[in-house]
Formats: structure tokens, sequence, C-alpha cells
């Protein structure tokens, strides 16, 4: 009896060493859906802690910074809008002067592109959700030193986009049928190989919708100024802004 009671231990021995080299297989996963709602429960110790940075976050996100004395849209115009005008102009505003206190040298063309406008600017107080709206990514300003032949690419590039992609510092005139018929910098025909710092964002410095005349370039100045923080610090200054529709990218008919 008790040579029986040892070979049954045995064998169990063996069941359960053999059943610890087999691998776990997964054989079912099971969930269920929690919904977001207010009758969750909140933590209030945790909430207490968070309450400072999230009462001082909203009062940052709702300050009033600037006003403005109507609705602008980037669709409001055909080549040139005043949302994408006023965008282009505060890049070469703000960005003028980070620029010019490093190197000494002045921005003399600003490209943007239209998609990166991603609302709308409400008639009324405009604060620093505003910009945040209108520019949610963390696009910085880059300037680029070109010679005139790759201005002339970008000019053919907006000649071919047929888009009111934002600009400054160009006046660009394009005939019924898209040709060219006048491109200058600064009011004045480019010149092939005189050197133009034009200022843009890091994702269009880097290829970003099919912009790829940056490279090769002379040099490339990385100013570490968000774009959206070059907006924020336009709205500190001014009362009312007041963008318009102008001459600087049109087609004649």
């Amino acid at each position: 009896m008790k040579n029986y009671h040892l070979l049954i231990s045995a064998c169990f021995l063996v069941s359960i060493s053999s059943c610890k080299q087999e691998p776990l297989v997964l054989s079912k996963i099971e969930g269920k859906q929690i919904g977001i709602k207010d009758s969750l429960e909140v933590d209030q110790d945790f909430d207490a802690i968070i309450a400072p940075y999230r009462d001082r976050l909203e009062a940052d996100m709702h300050a009033v910074l600037s006003y403005a004395p109507e609705t602008y849209n980037k669709s409001d115009g055909h080549l040139n809008t005043a949302i994408g005008n006023l965008m282009a102009d505060v890049v070469l505003k703000e960005g003028d002067n980070v620029f010019n206190k490093r190197t000494n040298k002045h921005i003399d063309a600003v490209l943007l592109n239209y998609g990166g406008i991603r609302s709308i600017i409400s008639k009324g107080d405009i604060t620093t959700e505003t910009a945040f709206q209108v520019m949610p990514f963390e696009n910085s300003i880059v300037v680029i030193a070109l010679k005139g032949q790759q201005i002339d690419s970008m000019m053919q590039y907006l000649s071919h986009a047929k888009r009111a992609h934002p600009v400054q510092g160009i006046t660009l005139t394009l005939d019924k049928d898209f040709n060219i018929s006048e491109a200058l910098i600064n009011g004045k025909p480019i010149i092939s190989d005189k050197t133009y710092y034009v200022a843009t964002n890091d994702y269009l410095y880097d290829g970003g919708d099919g912009m790829r005349f940056f490279k090769p370039n002379d040099s490339v100045y990385h100013l570490d100024y968000k774009i959206r923080n070059a907006m924020i610090d336009y709205f500190k200054k001014v009362d009312t802004i007041n963008p318009k529709i102008d001459n600087r990218f049109t087609q004649t008919k």
C-alpha cells in the first residue's frame, strides 16, 4: 500500500513537471467599454493636486490679447486671404526681430502653407486659445538662405499650386492661364546670384507639401521660435488686428 502511494505521488510530480514545461497560450480576450460621463466619481485627492495648474492654464488660455473686428476665414480669397496674410506678416515681423538680433540680417520673404491654417479667427476678443486653434502644431520658424534661382523655383511652385499659400515680401502676378507675368522680392526683380533670406516653418523646410526648393541652400537658421508663439507675441502688441486681402499674390483676368 505504501509503495502504491509513492507511485501515485511520483506520477503527480511528473504531471506537474510536464505542465510547467508547456508554453501558455492565450485562449480568450474579454473587455468592456467604460463610457466617460459625469456620473464617474472624481478622485478628490488627485483633483486637489491638479486644480491649481488647471485653473492657471484655463486663465492663461482665455486671457484676452487683442480684438478682431470681423471673422477671418482662409476661404475668403482666391490666391491670398486676410488670415493667411496676417500669419505671414506675423512671421516676418516677429521672426525678423529674432533673426536680425542673431545675424544682423533681415528676412526678405515669407512662405507658409495654406493647410497650416487650422481655424478661423472669429469676430470679437482674441485670446491665447485663438492662437492655439489657428496654429495647433508645434511648427517653428526657419530662415533659409536661397539664391535667386531657387526663388524662381519657389515662384513656379506657387503658380502651379494655385492655392492661397500665405506669403509676404513677395509680389507674384499670374495671368489667366496661371503663368507668371510678374515675380518680385521686396518690389524688385529677382537676381539670380543674389542670396535671399526666406522664412518658413520646419515642416515645409523638410519638404512638406512638396516644397523641395529649400534644399540645397547656402545656410539655414533655426530660430527655435514657434509660429504660434509669434502670433501670441504679436497679438499682445496690437489692440485690434486689421488684416486685408491685397495684391501680394494675384491673378489677372
